[in-house]
């Protein structure tokens, strides 16, 4: 099988594959020597489907799987990877700030900006419980324990990533343990729980009109999702109001702007105000733009 799938003119694929760490963590995995990313989704139906996703001209992305797939499987297919590179979003406004100030004037050249996201809220929200206090490493195996023992194999031996039911038939002890998650296992089972029986929408908060303010506050307002984590899940669904600072995040700014001087997040804060509504989106391309100078960044 075979999709195509048109993209804007700004659209930069690998700069979007390398947007944030999203595309080193399962069911995501990135192909170097193809310059591909490789993705396990389940379909609407059930089905598994692992699909290899690149960048072949500059109109269009290509979905190739070794599976076939019927009319209704390759719109599902079609719908969460347009979604998961936020091919439907408008930059234009964001570019048009951009080129306003010459220090990121490369942000229009590189087409960056579009952050790669999860096909849904909910595994955003539990990627993103897993990279608070603790090592990058360990958000991996965390990750990859939740994929490989709660997740649906497919038959090129991937895995899906879990469901909130299967998670949510889990034990306290078997997150903490098996997952190793620590601290934050009544926080992913609290959170899976609640959206397995319907009583909370994350789904609802990509296409809300609440102010941003009321949906930060909403968003935080689930355990274990801090203003670090609110700000960034915000920044998936299409709001930058926020900053969303963890501790790589300050120490980046002391070295790029205090040679190293400590200061308080404040500071920072009032360092991008400027950038209104898109302050949030300029500090992490700000902080990352050495990324965008290498051809594999991690």
């Amino acid at each position: 099988m075979k999709l195509t799938i048109l993209v804007p003119a700004n659209f930069n694929f690998w700069r979007t594959v390398y947007s944030h760490g999203w595309s080193a963590l399962k069911p995501f995995s990135i192909d170097r020597s193809e310059h591909a990313l490789h993705r396990t989704l389940e379909l609407y139906n059930g089905r598994i489907s692992s699909i290899i996703i690149s960048q072949k001209s500059i109109e269009s992305l290509l979905v190739v799987s070794g599976q076939s797939v019927n009319p209704e499987e390759r719109k599902d297919i079609i719908r969460q990877v347009r979604s998961c590179f936020r091919i439907e979003e408008d930059y234009t406004e964001f570019y048009r700030e951009a080129r306003k100030h010459r220090k990121f004037r490369w942000i229009t050249r590189a087409g960056a900006g579009r952050l790669l996201r999860a096909p849904t809220v909910f595994e955003d929200m539990i990627k993103m419980i897993c990279t608070t206090n603790c090592s990058w490493s360990l958000t991996e195996v965390m990750i990859n324990n939740l994929c490989q023992k709660l997740g649906i194999r497919s038959g090129d031996n991937q895995y899906t990533f879990p469901t909130p039911s299967a998670i949510s038939s889990c034990s306290e002890k078997f997150i903490r343990k098996e997952i190793r998650a620590g601290y934050r296992a009544p926080y992913i089972l609290e959170l899976s729980r609640d959206v397995a029986d319907g009583k909370l929408d994350t789904e609802k908060w990509r296409s809300s009109d609440l102010p941003t303010a009321d949906l930060y506050k909403e968003i935080h307002s689930v355990k274990g999702v801090g203003p670090y984590a609110a700000a960034n899940i915000l920044k998936l669904i299409g709001r930058y109001d926020y900053l969303g600072i963890d501790s790589w995040c300050r120490k980046t700014f002391f070295e790029l702007y205090k040679n190293g001087r400590k200061v308080n997040d404040k500071v920072i804060e009032r360092f991008y105000e400027p950038f209104g509504k898109w302050k949030g989106l300029f500090f992490w391309l700000d902080l990352t733009k050495h990324w965008h100078g290498k051809k594999d960044p991690f």
